[in-house]
């Protein structure tokens, strides 16, 4: 008698890249970009001429741009190293979910140098920058308004300057004029 269940077959990492990029219509050389490799290295992998990476950072960047767990991976081996959980990525994160943006989609938004980073910073090995034109160029993607931008920027900066050693409490009238002089040059005010 033949038996009903059939054994799980895992899927090859190169075959789930290769069907994602399939399905998604992205060229394989946006891929390389968004995931910091060269063209030749993305054929390589999908063609199986080369194993696929063991390097996690390749594997999170991977997995990001594919909108997965690295684990899903069976090359991948949790690195050693923290990863930051930021809010305000979490919060970008959940503005994408709200208006079903999918990273391929955020991250073709960017200008081709700037994808890489964004990939970073999505996968939390890079915080969310503290320059208000980089956030700028963010916030208009995901359509934040100006208020919502300068807000998550203010937080941002502050746990830069208490990161630094800066007790922000004990200088309230530095910091306050600080921010008060950014608003106004921002035109918030």
């Amino acid at each position: 008698m033949k038996s009903k269940n059939k054994p799980i077959v895992e899927e090859k990492s190169s075959e789930k890249v290769a069907k994602f990029l399939e399905k998604n219509a992205l060229h394989k050389k946006d891929f390389a970009e968004m995931i910091g490799v060269t063209l030749s290295y993305v054929y390589n992998l999908i063609d199986n001429t080369i194993p696929f990476s063991t390097r996690s950072t390749t594997l999170e960047r991977i997995a990001t741009v594919m909108e997965i767990d690295p684990e899903g991976f069976e090359e991948y081996k949790i690195p050693q190293e923290p990863h930051v959980i930021d809010e305000f990525v979490e919060y970008l994160k959940d503005e994408m979910r709200q208006k079903k943006m999918s990273v391929i989609n955020f991250l073709k938004s960017f200008p081709r140098k700037k994808r890489l980073e964004i990939v970073d910073i999505l996968r939390g090995s890079l915080p969310i920058p503290i320059d208000y034109k980089e956030l700028t160029m963010i916030a208009q993607v995901l359509e934040l308004d100006k208020d919502e931008l300068y807000s998550m920027w203010e937080r941002r900066m502050k746990q830069v300057l208490e990161t630094n050693g800066m007790n922000i409490y004990s200088n309230a009238a530095l910091v306050n004029a600080m921010f008060d002089c950014a608003k106004r040059f921002i035109h918030l005010q």
